[in-house]
């Protein structure tokens, strides 16, 4: 079982530092700046608000929190905000890592494409965690696809090395793939959609698999994730309480928040 821990909610003015391209469609932005003082991200599949700044704009406007949410100055046009895992953050140095999927034209993936060192962004959260005990289960099954990357390799760093991790990322094409963190009990298959063999879709290969039980987790496109989901549960009689799924984006929408 998870325990729900809610964090201090602040929105924070940050710099762009660095822009490393980690695959054709896989951007590596590195944030920074003093406002990181005091952030938290103590789980893998945490998430933070990008708030971005209107069109025309280079600064974002941010809100400030209360017990009655988020308030914006009067007048003030708000931000485009969209969910991002943090891949790392170093609070010695001030640092805030997200990596961006380069896919469609939304408003995210368009400020990410072209960011550079100097850009200023909003980041607000994260809200809270969904915390886990590390050494609750042996097994641990990871379904996702490239948006779900910067959430698997911090599940990789944090998972014991003792534990059975069975992974399977389902990426357009192999030079979509990026170096993971190494783990001594990692099971790790990419499938690539664009070869449109039916056998290489997530639901497809897990179809396939013998599996031990344990936590499984899942972040992927929405329809995708609930046929992953109603697979586990209905018909493996995958205990909902050792489950956690999450649609990180919904193909044909440019608006989508994380679904559960």
């Amino acid at each position: 079982m998870s325990q729900l821990i809610y964090h201090p909610l602040r929105a924070r003015l940050l710099q762009v530092l660095s822009v490393e391209a980690l695959s054709p469609r896989l951007r590596r932005i590195t944030l920074g700046g003093p406002e990181l003082e005091g952030f938290v991200s103590p789980m893998p599949d945490d998430h933070v608000k990008l708030l971005l700044p209107a069109p025309g704009e280079t600064l974002p406007v941010l809100p400030t929190f209360s017990d009655k949410g988020a308030t914006f100055p009067d007048g003030a046009v708000r931000p485009v905000a969209r969910d991002y895992t943090p891949r790392a953050f170093d609070l010695q140095r001030q640092t805030l890592t997200l990596d961006f999927v380069l896919h469609g034209d939304g408003p995210a993936c368009t400020w990410a494409a072209s960011a550079k060192p100097g850009d200023q962004v909003g980041v607000a959260g994260p809200r809270a965690s969904h915390v886990l005990d590390p050494n609750a289960h042996a097994h641990w099954l990871l379904l996702g696809d490239e948006t779900a990357l910067p959430a698997i390799a911090r599940w990789l760093e944090w998972l014991p090395q003792q534990a059975r991790v069975t992974v399977r990322i389902e990426v357009g094409r192999a030079e979509d793939r990026i170096q993971l963190p190494a783990h001594e009990g990692l099971d790790l298959v990419w499938l690539h959609r664009e070869s449109q063999r039916e056998d290489c879709s997530l639901l497809a290969e897990i179809r396939r698999l013998d599996l031990p039980g344990g936590f499984a987790w899942i972040a992927c496109e929405s329809a995708q994730m609930r046929g992953l989901r109603q697979h586990l549960l209905s018909e493996r009689g995958w205990p909902r309480e050792q489950l956690y799924a999450a649609g990180y984006w919904k193909r044909g929408a440019s608006d989508h928040d994380h679904e559960h």
